[in-house]
């Protein structure tokens, strides 16, 4: 009973923390240099003081602060985040559209640098004077250092230019006539590239905090009894040693879904993902609020629904852990 009684305290704090992010960048882009009118004209082919006054009238900016306020709040409950200037199109249509793209690549450069992550962390700390711990620290700086652009740009001179193995972007071949499992393939075939590139910095993370927390985990009196006892080595790092040593790692996971979802709209910038980064990026430079308003919505809806996520993985993981 207490841990749904706590899950369900989390849900609401996560909704007032999506309120308050949804008020504060309402107020952002109200700050904002320029009008919104100026830019909806200058599609238009320009206006008129009349023409830009009843362009303000139609999409509510003539109206007071709060009531702009509390209008999107009220239509954002309901899942209508508005209707795009730039491209003529309700923006959950286009948020629906390019969110799967999206969720695709960060959910795959999570999986891939929590699975490496973990497993160098390992082993690593197998040996934590040995050579291969030397190595893993070692590209684990590199990883950590390294620009996320310039991981991508690399890749792409390597293994577009010099080895011409995999496609410089896109989410598919459009011209690819096959069955579906050909089409599923082509769609991993030029997801590769962006994956490595979002996973790089992670892994490096990811494989640090794991060798120091298999380090400590290996170090308690728990495991000193069971080897005592003879339990073999692999059941001893596998069995009792990983499970608590995972938990910091799922933790950070967690916490650092924001960050791959920045690091996301870089990627697919650089790689020509059809995915919100892409979107968020065009919208931008046409200054199209609503969509900017929707993707900032979307993003903070998911990075807020995962900490939940995390919060109750990580009680599951380690049953020490009060739930009160």
């Amino acid at each position: 009973m207490n841990f749904w009684r706590l899950t369900a305290k989390r849900i609401g704090y996560g909704l007032l923390l999506l309120v308050a992010v949804l008020v504060l960048n309402f107020i952002l882009m109200s700050l904002a240099p320029g009008d919104i009118a100026d830019t909806i004209a200058g599609e238009m082919g320009g206006a008129n003081e009349t023409m830009l006054a009843e362009i303000r009238a139609s999409y509510g900016l003539d109206q007071p602060f709060h009531i702009q306020l509390w209008r999107y709040l009220s239509k954002v409950a309901v899942l209508d985040l508005g209707f795009s200037y730039f491209y003529n199109t309700p923006v959950i249509t286009l948020i629906l559209e390019k969110l799967p793209a999206t969720l695709l690549l960060v959910f795959s450069a999570q999986i891939l640098a929590i699975t490496i992550g973990i497993i160098l962390g390992v082993i690593a700390a197998k040996k934590p004077n040995g050579f291969f711990s030397l190595v893993v620290t070692l590209l684990s700086l590199f990883g950590f250092a390294a620009p996320v652009f310039w991981t991508g740009i690399l890749l792409i001179i390597l293994f577009v230019s010099i080895f011409p193995i995999f496609p410089i972007g896109g989410l598919m071949d459009v011209t690819l006539d096959g069955s579906w499992w050909q089409h599923v393939l082509d769609v991993l075939y030029h997801l590769t590239l962006p994956m490595i590139t979002l996973a790089s910095i992670f892994i490096a993370l990811y494989s640090r905090l794991a060798r120091a927390s298999m380090l400590e985990v290996l170090g308690a009196d728990y495991i000193r009894t069971a080897r005592a006892k003879g339990v073999p080595e692999r059941s001893v790092l596998y069995r009792h040693a990983l499970r608590n040593a995972m938990t910091p790692v799922v933790t950070v996971a967690g916490l650092q879904f924001s960050a791959v979802i920045s690091g996301a709209v870089v990627v697919e910038t650089v790689f020509s993902w059809p995915g919100l980064g892409s979107l968020a990026l065009h919208a931008i430079v046409a200054r199209d609020t609503p969509t900017i308003m929707g993707i900032l919505f979307f993003s903070s809806l998911v990075v807020v629904v995962f900490n939940i996520l995390t919060d109750v993985i990580v009680r599951l993981l380690d049953p020490r852990i009060k739930s009160g």
